[in-house]
């Protein structure tokens, strides 16, 4: 069965998006390379990021279908933090993040933005994905509410605002394998989210 194609608005709203059907994605000897120039096409000619988001969804749907080795890149979780990161791309001067990321069961992530729009693809295991919006008071000008909750599973994707707030957390029993891409980051706008105290720092 096909996964489904969420996205996340910047105020935690999130909504199931229309997916290409997986047979009309079919494509021979479709590897990374030809993926990133497909992506970098689509930033270069499409200004508007709700139109970019779909047509990246599209991409990333594309590559997991048809690239196996894609599918196997990825590292076990460290044993001593829970989860491992291989970034599968690196060249500089190159605006994007392109990585798969393992947790091991029971994992959890603190709360973030991730200050650029991003897209996840589930290949292994299931993640609950937690969405929070800003609530400021003049008082804590930095604190959030949570507002809903997601479970995904493998062939799902879930896409991001820069301003999406979320915290993952690996359920299951087997490791949590994501393929992840992201957008050049704008540090001053990345933040992580302590809920007892109402703050942000910098990520």
């Amino acid at each position: 069965m096909q996964g489904k194609d969420w996205f996340v608005s910047g105020d935690g709203q999130h909504q199931i998006c229309k997916s290409a059907k997986e047979w009309d994605l079919l494509r021979e000897n479709y590897r990374l390379y030809r993926f990133l120039t497909e992506i970098e096409d689509v930033l270069n000619d499409v200004g508007d990021e709700s139109t970019r988001l779909p047509e990246i969804r599209m991409l990333v749907r594309q590559l997991i279908i048809n690239s196996y080795w894609v599918q196997s890149q990825f590292l076990e979780p460290d044993p001593k933090t829970g989860n491992s990161v291989l970034l599968l791309y690196d060249e500089l001067g190159f605006p994007l993040t392109v990585q798969t990321v393992a947790f091991a069961p029971g994992t959890t992530s603190n709360i973030h933005n991730h200050g650029t729009w991003g897209v996840v693809a589930i290949l292994k295991g299931q993640e609950k994905n937690t969405f929070w919006r800003r609530t400021s008071t003049p008082e804590f000008p930095d604190k959030i509410e949570k507002v809903g909750e997601v479970d995904l599973y493998p062939g799902d994707l879930i896409s991001f605002t820069p301003e999406t707030i979320h915290h993952v957390q690996a359920v299951g029993e087997e490791p949590t394998v994501t393929f992840n891409i992201y957008g050049e980051t704008d540090p001053k706008n990345r933040f992580e989210f302590e809920i007892i105290n109402h703050i942000a720092k910098k990520f």
